[in-house]
């Protein structure tokens, strides 16, 4: 297993980096945040995660310890390989993820290209407890939207009358913005306004 890299970046992708170590470019997969911070011909340090296949030996790289380890606990939950796992860090950090799971936040977790409800469903099954959820300082940064129980609220609107589109925009919009709401009685009234324009 292959912990840690550091060396020269040669090259910054959108989702990858080639690092210069010992005088062999390594390929490292990130998320698109991670290759971002980068830059060409700078040192860099990057967590990683050595993926072994019959076939291939894939480098994942993460701007933190903790991101490597939601990583590798990702990829337990059945269906959940190191691509999918790597698109879920693209979209949460750790912390917003074990938020999203704690909540039983279905919808956020379909924001995820290719999660799907039924996957969001597994990975909340799966990773309820192997996650827990962060302590209060570390969600305190979070935005609402994640942070808040929206599907319930969605659901609410939608017994109302509206459809699930415009329930869910709704909803997102008034979670975004500066004095959003933090509770879920909340929310609701003010997705309520919102809708009322």
């Amino acid at each position: 297993m292959i912990a840690s890299i550091t060396g020269t970046i040669e090259h910054v992708g959108l989702d990858r980096l080639v690092l210069r170590v010992g005088g062999v470019g390594l390929l490292v997969h990130t998320t698109p945040a991670t290759a971002a911070t980068h830059r060409a011909g700078t040192e860099a340090s990057l967590a990683t995660s050595l993926v072994v296949r019959e076939d291939s030996l894939t480098l994942f790289g993460f701007g933190t310890a903790g991101e490597r380890e939601m990583f590798e606990t990702a990829q337990t939950v059945t269906g959940v390989g190191p691509r999918l796992a790597l698109a879920i860090l693209s979209v949460f950090s750790p912390v917003e993820l074990a938020v999203a799971i704690g909540a039983g936040n279905i919808t956020a977790l379909t924001k995820v290209p290719g999660v799907g409800r039924k996957g969001a469903e597994r990975l909340i099954l799966e990773l309820r407890d192997k996650v827990g959820m962060p302590s209060p300082a570390d969600a305190a940064g979070l935005p609402t939207v994640v942070a808040h129980d929206r599907d319930q609220v969605v659901e609410a609107l939608v017994g109302l009358g509206w459809t699930q589109k415009a329930a869910g925009d709704a909803v997102d919009k008034v979670a975004a913005a500066d004095n959003a709401p933090t509770e879920v009685a909340a929310l609701l009234r003010a997705a309520l306004r919102e809708l009322g324009r």
